[in-house]
């Protein structure tokens, strides 16, 4: 725990039950004082891909939530969902949680398990696009791939459940593993895009996967552990029937950051939204 001019910031990872795993963020569990200006601040301070600022909503287990990058607001951040709902549930209790963020409702339940509290959120309602050829390209170009790394059976799309992520799938997991791309250039992109991050992906088998997530638009090179773009994914192998209505999928994240984390995605027949389920422990 940090404090700043009276502010209490806590600091969790999401995604992983090891405090050197998953996607740190900052928490802050009472941000009523705050104005945008200091969020963002405090968030650019810590230096992690995103913070989240809470104030009381008007019934139990009710918050607004607002998340911030070392660079801008954004949406919709899962990792600091699901560390919220972990720093809450330390203090408070499992349970029911629901937070009203710029995306919409998003639900919350946290459950302890063998020792450890696991978080799942529901996504705001999610949807799917076709990625423009000449996008998709340049978004390559930036990467510094080429049209023969990506896998031809899960082709490029954006897809959204709060915020939107560019889906492109590698061919080979050495493909996804060798990440040296033009920031700037990416950066460009996805602000004319309007993406948080471009989720790259590497299907192992049918419903295990491994993800890698560019967050130039943050301030970071690379996100750690996503459950914004595990949401839209979700969304995505749904919308292209990679699985069927009934499937809980298995994302890898982090592991060539030296962060590795586990994001659980579970869709439901006759639910459009997509639930992302992880773990979160608190780092100092």
């Amino acid at each position: 725990m940090t404090t700043t001019s009276g502010t209490e910031i806590l600091h969790y990872t999401a995604f992983s039950a090891d405090p050197a795993g998953g996607n740190p963020a900052g928490v802050v569990l009472d941000a009523s004082g705050l104005d945008e200006e200091r969020m963002l601040a405090i968030a650019a301070e810590l230096g992690y891909s995103e913070s989240a600022f809470l104030t009381e909503g008007a019934g139990p287990g009710s918050y607004a939530i607002r998340y911030f990058s070392p660079k801008a607001e954004v949406p919709f951040c899962g990792h600091a969902t699901v560390a919220a709902a972990v720093a809450l549930a330390e203090r408070y209790g499992p349970g029911e949680l629901e937070f009203a963020t710029a995306a919409g409702a998003v639900p919350v339940s946290v459950v302890r398990e063998g020792g450890e509290l696991r978080a799942t959120l529901t996504s705001v309602a999610p949807r799917v696009e076709d990625a423009g050829a000449a996008d998709a390209a340049e978004a390559l170009a930036a990467l510094g791939w080429a049209a023969a790394d990506l896998d031809p059976a899960l082709p490029p799309r954006i897809a959204y459940a709060g915020a939107r992520h560019l889906v492109l799938a590698a061919a080979t997991r050495a493909r996804l593993a060798d990440l040296d791309y033009d920031f700037a250039r990416l950066e460009a992109l996805m602000h004319r895009l309007d993406l948080t991050t471009v989720q790259l992906v590497w299907r192992e088998s049918d419903r295990t996967f491994h993800v890698r997530d560019p967050f130039p638009v943050g301030g970071v090179v690379e996100d750690p552990a996503t459950g914004a773009a595990a949401a839209a994914f979700g969304a995505y192998a749904r919308d292209l029937a990679l699985v069927p209505p009934a499937s809980v999928l298995t994302l890898h994240q982090g592991a060539d950051m030296g962060r590795p984390g586990t994001l659980t995605v579970e869709l439901r027949p006759g639910d459009p939204r997509v639930r992302v389920t992880g773990t979160g422990t608190r780092i100092s």
